[in-house]
């Protein structure tokens, strides 16, 4: 098997890996039974982890940080360094259908039915894929212990958890070793679509880096975070100028 390389950036502090192939890459420690934790890094990821310590921590012990918003890859590309966008959805995506029917995959967030819909769509256009649970994510505190034990038993491949930014990087960090072997990544919003809630931007929004633009459309309640955007920008370059 040929191996697959990782090129390493940073941006504020924070490591971003360069791939041609992350699927690849993962699957291929999925069958070394490596495992591995996948961040999905924004500009609006980069500025809570200033400002969150915790955060910023499992970012850069995370084994794979995708270039997930345009404000990453643009940073890049003004540094002279061409990285390809990897939306968290679309990896996480093609990361299931990748998987072999020795794998299995658990989607873990959203409100209540939320993941088990967005799981039955899967299985109804995927129905080689093997999706053994869901849990929704509004869990009481007296619940969690049944729920680890659950996945502790099931020990799915891919585990997805869509609980938000920085909740999930946070859970999937503290809760790993109950299934070592598996891929976990933050999927955010991702069941949402998956369940048919709400839609991604248009090809051409994507295609332009504009994505966050369409979510600010659908969402206009989300202008106060999109402020990050120029904070990122400001701060990405002062943080540069200054090592």
């Amino acid at each position: 098997m040929i191996a697959i390389e990782l090129e390493q950036f940073s941006v504020m502090g924070l490591p971003v890996h360069g791939s041609q192939d992350y699927v690849g890459w993962l699957i291929t420690r999925l069958r070394q039974g490596a495992g591995a934790h996948v961040v999905t890094l924004n500009a609006e990821m980069a500025i809570q982890a200033e400002q969150n310590p915790a955060l910023k921590q499992v970012i850069q012990q995370a084994t794979l940080v995708l270039p997930d918003g345009a404000g990453i890859v643009l940073y890049f590309l003004l540094k002279g360094q061409r990285l390809k966008r990897c939306p968290g959805i679309e990896l996480a995506a093609a990361l299931l259908l990748a998987a072999g029917p020795e794998e299995s995959a658990f989607f873990y967030g959203g409100a209540p039915n939320v993941a088990e819909t967005a799981a039955r769509n899967w299985r109804e256009n995927a129905p080689e894929l093997s999706i053994v649970g869901t849990q929704h994510g509004f869990l009481a505190p007296e619940e969690q212990s049944d729920f680890h034990q659950r996945l502790k038993q099931l020990q799915p491949s891919i585990i997805l958890v869509g609980l938000g930014v920085p909740r999930q990087e946070l859970w999937i960090e503290e809760h790993r070793h109950l299934c070592p072997q598996a891929i976990w990544i933050g999927v955010g919003g991702s069941f949402d679509i998956w369940a048919g809630l709400k839609s991604r931007a248009p090809a051409w929004f994507r295609n332009n880096h504009l994505e966050w633009l369409y979510r600010l459309y659908q969402e206009p309640w989300r202008w106060r975070r999109m402020i990050a955007l120029p904070m990122f920008a400001w701060k990405s370059i002062t943080f540069s100028s200054d090592q």
